[in-house]
């Protein structure tokens, strides 16, 4: 049975599964994840998802204050042996609902052109594409999207 806890980046799981997701990023991203991973510092998020099944920590999500009436979507990972099962969906879903209760209206994230499964979710999550934004503007690799809550 899925459960879910609400923590923030200083959750020792948080910090592992993080470790976990830069590591799948690197290899991913190649020469270009020293750009992106100057912006998911994680000590300084507040609202992070942890899922667990079984008591073992299977995927995480956060979200940080973007701009007013509007938060980030950061760190979203599950376990790979834990994928293809709508766990990133229901940790997202849960990033969403209390966005909500803490009085946000829409979200934003970035992901990359080398994640297609993140985009799927994403686009069956209600978020659509938005032009660039911030320190993605112009990084070809990036996608930027959106929903409002």
């Amino acid at each position: 049975m899925l459960t879910f806890l609400k923590t923030n980046s200083s959750h020792p799981h948080f910090i592992e599964l993080v470790r976990l997701l830069d590591a799948d990023l690197a290899e991913r991203d190649g020469a270009d994840h020293s750009f992106y991973a100057q912006f998911n510092k994680i000590n300084m998020i507040q609202h992070v998802i942890m899922a667990y099944e079984s008591d073992v920590p299977v995927a995480c999500g956060a979200f940080k204050f973007f701009e007013e009436a509007c938060v980030e979507i950061k760190r979203m990972y599950v376990v790979p042996q834990y994928r293809n099962k709508g766990i990133a969906a229901a940790v997202l879903n849960e990033l969403e609902l209390w966005a909500k209760e803490e009085g946000y209206t829409s979200t934003v994230l970035e992901t990359g052109m080398k994640q297609p499964e993140a985009i799927r979710l994403y686009e069956k999550s209600g978020y659509h594409r938005i032009p660039y934004y911030g320190q993605y503007a112009g990084v070809e690799n990036s996608v930027c999207m959106k929903k409002i809550l």
